[in-house]
């Protein structure tokens, strides 16, 4: 967070998440050759790109689209839903991978076999309804250790979770965990394409 990055948005996601921001990455979009796409993200001039959507690893060409990021010598990220699997993904990436909480409607999509793939270079992260969902992002950090194989970030859903309270939860429980915003939400709002 806080780095200038390209988010190159790839449509399509198998997954409804009730806090969804993007929905209109559902459908629609347009075609690309890896090409164009190269060509595009290089004309920000910038070192950073993050793949996200939908659900990137929903689409074919993502895999091959990582590798070709990561060998013109960008910092790539990619966002995940974590209901897919990540193990072909380039080690080079930075894997973002969510586990869906009980607010987000989606808990049954976690496939938690993705976890022991996860490295100190990965992240995981838990995008928090309310304090019940705080609770459970709790417990699984625990039993599965996640502190210990990457970070882990606890994301309120904006406007629903008061930063400073989830702040304060974090603190209290002394949990070895990252608080994230969403930046881009506080610099622009809900504006596209900046």
């Amino acid at each position: 967070m806080g780095w200038p990055t390209v988010f190159v948005r790839l449509t399509g996601c198998p997954l409804r998440c009730g806090y969804c921001d993007t929905t209109y990455s559902f459908y629609g979009g347009e075609w690309h050759s890896l090409e164009d796409v190269l060509q595009t993200v290089s004309s920000h001039g910038v070192k950073h790109v993050c793949v996200t959507g939908g659900e990137p690893l929903s689409q074919q060409g993502c895999v091959p689209l990582l590798k070709a990021l990561c060998d013109v010598g960008y910092a790539v990220s990619l966002e995940t839903s974590g209901a897919i699997d990540i193990s072909t993904v380039d080690s080079r990436v930075a894997r973002v991978v969510d586990l869906k909480t009980p607010g987000s409607g989606e808990l049954k999509r976690n496939r938690y076999e993705n976890l022991p793939l996860l490295t100190a270079h990965d992240q995981v992260k838990f995008v928090l309804c309310d304090h019940a969902d705080y609770e459970w992002a709790r417990a699984q950090v625990r039993e599965h250790q996640l502190n210990e194989r990457c970070t882990v970030l606890f994301s309120p859903v904006h406007g629903q979770v008061n930063p400073r309270e989830l702040a304060e939860w974090i603190l209290q429980d002394r949990l070895p965990v990252r608080l994230q915003v969403q930046l881009h939400k506080y610099l622009w709002g809900d504006e596209r394409g900046r």
